[in-house]
């Protein structure tokens, strides 16, 4: 849903990552290996996705350590903290995540909960790496609607209580490739963004516009947990089978089918998404100062840089901030830290624009974020 603000404005960002960070080759203390050939997909998917660190809310023992509530709380206080304000002045917050600490009730109430905020209005959006998109955009137009001064959203990500080793089927932990793919690509993190009606010196950015799409009209799904594929292809709720049968499927595993993220990834989530948002918005390269984009993996970097080329948006690399690397990929809080670490920096000025792009391979949603600095 494309939506345009005239009065709003990103004071500040925040951001919270568990413990210490994990490199490639202390991964298995958290993440053990689940049969012979885990070793030889690891290899491959770290060569390929970039990623040198990332963080962990379990121990080595698959504790947990920080719940996903205190992972948002963390942020939410780093960025009122960088900001100069603090909750009682806030009357709106938005949660997004790909699951809170409970089925019920919803994220953003645990939040507030755990932060023993005063009360205010709650938005709770469940989804995967475009749910954040969709917090700062309800966070965005309770202020533009004139309803709130001061809102937050946040967005915060724990896949690795999903990815023990204890989660997997009891019995040879026979899983396959897609069961496999992403314990090596996903991580803990939670970021975190104060928005207000007025700017406040000495750099604010102001939110111009968001455009949210979906492309589940036309492909199945690629990316899911809590359910297990049936003999029709489609997928079955854990509500559907009997609680015996979870352990031995995996029904809570996340899984990704990567056939189907390759051929649709980037045609789904960027070229044709953005080719309507170029005509509509009237974007321009020369008009980019800063291209933001999500990436599950280094290993899109080139193809979303070549459909960048193929729609007439040919932002050069220079332009591109990314720190995948640096904290890993933390699906929906992956947008507010990369934020977060480059309004950091000092490298934004008067007058700059920046452009989000945050591509979602669930059933392939993605999510545009632009904003000036002033």
């Amino acid at each position: 849903m494309p939506v345009s603000f005239d009065r709003v404005y990103l004071q500040s960002a925040g951001y919270f990552m568990p413990g210490a960070p994990v490199s490639n080759e202390q991964m298995d203390a958290y993440i053990a290996p689940l049969n012979r050939m885990s070793s030889r997909i690891q290899r491959r998917i770290l060569a390929e996705n970039g990623i040198r660190e990332r963080y962990y809310a379990i121990d080595t023992e698959g504790a947990t350590v920080f719940s996903n509530a205190q992972l948002a709380a963390n942020a939410i206080r780093d960025c009122l903290q960088r900001g100069g304000s603090d909750l009682g002045r806030v009357s709106l917050l938005a949660s997004g995540s790909s699951g809170g600490d409970t089925l019920m009730p919803g994220f953003a109430n645990m939040i507030q909960g755990e932060l023993a905020a005063p009360p205010m209005e709650t938005v709770s959006v469940q989804g995967i790496c475009a749910a954040g998109v969709s917090a700062i955009q309800a966070a965005a137009q309770g202020i533009e609607l004139g309803a709130h001064a001061r809102t937050l959203a946040v967005a915060s990500e724990m896949p690795s209580r999903l990815f023990k080793r204890s989660r997997f089927a009891a019995r040879g932990y026979e899983v396959d490739f897609d069961s496999h793919f992403l314990r090596w690509m996903l991580s803990d993190g939670a970021g975190a963004v104060l928005l207000e009606r007025e700017p406040r010196g000495p750099l604010s950015l102001r939110v111009e516009w968001i455009d949210l799409s979906s492309a589940a009209h036309e492909l199945p799904v690629c990316m899911y947990a809590g359910a297990d594929k049936n003999a029709e292809g489609g997928l079955d709720g854990w509500g559907r089978t009997a609680p015996e049968d979870w352990q031995r499927a995996s029904t809570f595993a996340v899984k990704q089918d990567v056939r189907l993220l390759n051929e649709n990834i980037v045609r789904a989530t960027i070229d044709e998404p953005l080719r309507d948002i170029i005509a509509r918005r009237k974007l321009k390269v020369g008009e980019i100062d800063w291209f933001l984009p999500h990436l599950s993996s280094n290993y899109f970097a080139q193809p979303v840089e070549q459909c960048l080329e193929d729609v007439g948006l040919p932002i050069p690399r220079e332009r591109w901030f990314n720190n995948l690397a640096q904290v890993g990929n933390t699906g929906s809080a992956s947008p507010f830290i990369m934020l977060d670490a480059l309004l950091r920096s000092g490298r934004v000025r008067k007058g700059h624009k920046l452009l989000m792009f945050v591509p979602e391979s669930g059933r392939f949603s993605s999510g545009f974020v632009h904003l000036e600095a002033v």
